[in-house]
């Protein structure tokens, strides 16, 4: 190899080397928006021909058991980012909130993308042309009202947080749209999960539980350890606090609370709490904007593009391996999880069966409204290779109708049509 040759291999190397620090030193970490667009770039994709039917081995034909009518399927909301709507999102512990709430800041193609930079939690989420955020969540605002606030804490909260001010907007500020989502997971893992994570020292302290303009009493709120934290607690320790939050966490900051008097138990029976906190969940939760599941990573994203209209740069990844899918835990232990949350596992199978209906609706339509641009194509270049149209119109009439009927046939009914045969 001659002199030149040489000098021509060490400029390029160095300019590759030079070019991986630069890169580094700009975007690093394996969430770099810069590396997700180039990903998406070139054409990354799901794959598989179904990847929503492969990640999570859900059955093919999926048997609804709620009834629910078209209005609580279709979701499509009219989000304007230029103006005054706002995404608020109710991150509920050990749900995969975390994870989903860097997808909100990190991966979603915006015409100004939020600027996160490195070693600062939390992004700078702005609208196009204005100096206000569109996103309230833990990367974008903090946690502006309380750590982990729940569905009756930001109802009243957000509005006064987005004002400006500690009272509510009034008639002459903007008249705001607040669409609310979360994510929930399997009770079961959600619960070890948390205990893992208090076994290992968290505490949630900071969160407030504000309820109608107060904090609870600790008579109303008993600690379940004395000291700093719950570190190095058994499981069965865990189980055995009346107290736990953990218990139907799911179910607990998806409700009104004020329907039940707070945190104050003796307003009315358990069994009357129950039911009221259990029916003010799922109906807040169906009327969210938008939920998705753990265990349903691409399916969530699926659904939240279509909700919102916003596509994200790479696709969401099912991660089935966790800390809490590592610990073995006997059938007996797992039966007296269930017992203690027995609330957050009927809300989530009504969840599980809304998300999954909703689901299939949004993907039927995608289907007709696809099949419905190929006819519009058919006809267009039926139109101009048929010279005798202009002088045949009903036999070209006819010739287009035979040659779409077959097409038009097979399709089936509509997805509220399907539910009862499906349920056979």
């Amino acid at each position: 190899m001659d002199e030149r040759s040489s000098r021509l291999l060490l400029a390029l190397f160095m300019l590759c080397l030079f070019g991986m620090i630069v890169l580094q030193y700009v975007c690093p970490g394996s969430e770099c928006p810069l590396l997700l667009r180039l990903h998406a770039g070139r054409g990354a994709s799901f794959p598989g021909p179904d990847p929503y039917r492969a990640e999570d081995g859900s059955p093919a034909r999926f048997t609804p058991r709620y009834n629910f009518t078209e209005a609580d399927l279709r979701r499509e909301v009219d989000f304007n980012i230029k103006g005054d709507d706002v995404i608020v999102f109710l991150h509920i512990q050990k749900t995969g909130g975390t994870t989903f709430g860097r997808h909100l800041v990190r991966n979603i193609q915006l015409e100004q993308p939020c600027e996160c930079r490195v070693g600062q939690k939390k992004c700078t989420c702005l609208r196009p042309g204005k100096k206000e955020t569109w996103l309230f969540s833990r990367f974008s605002t903090g946690w502006s009202c309380g750590l982990h606030a729940d569905w009756t804490e930001l109802v009243s909260c957000v509005p006064a947080v987005m004002a400006g001010r500690g009272a509510p907007p009034t008639s002459e500020e903007p008249r705001r749209n607040y669409y609310y989502i979360t994510i929930l997971r399997d009770p079961v893992s959600r619960y070890l999960s948390e205990w893992r994570h208090v076994q290992r020292g968290a505490t949630w302290k900071a969160s407030l539980h504000v309820c109608d303009g107060r904090s609870p009493t600790t008579s109303e709120l008993p600690s379940c350890y004395t000291g700093d934290d719950w570190s190095g607690c058994t499981l069965s320790e865990f189980m055995d606090c009346p107290y736990n939050l953990a218990n139907n966490r799911q179910v607990r900051m998806l409700a009104d609370l004020s329907l039940v008097g707070c945190y104050n138990l003796s307003v009315m029976t358990v069994e009357e709490r129950n039911r009221r906190l259990l029916e003010s969940a799922k109906n807040n939760l169906k009327e969210m904007a938008f939920f998705g599941l753990t265990e349903f990573q691409r399916k969530t994203q699926y659904l939240f593009e279509r909700t919102f209209r916003m596509n994200f740069i790479a696709p969401f990844t099912q991660f089935n391996s966790t800390r809490a899918s590592s610990v073995e835990i006997e059938e007996a232990t797992q039966q007296r999880i269930r017992e203690l949350n027995f609330l957050d596992m009927e809300l989530y199978d009504y969840a599980q069966d809304l998300f999954l209906q909703r689901f299939q609706y949004a993907r039927q339509k995608e289907r007709r409204e696809a099949r419905r641009q190929r006819q519009q194509e058919r006809r267009r270049l039926m139109r101009g290779h048929l010279p005798w149209a202009v002088n045949n119109p009903t036999e070209q009439q006819e010739t287009l109708a035979s040659s779409w009927a077959s097409e038009d046939n097979s399709t089936g009914a509509d997805y509220i049509g399907n539910v009862e045969r499906w349920r056979r």
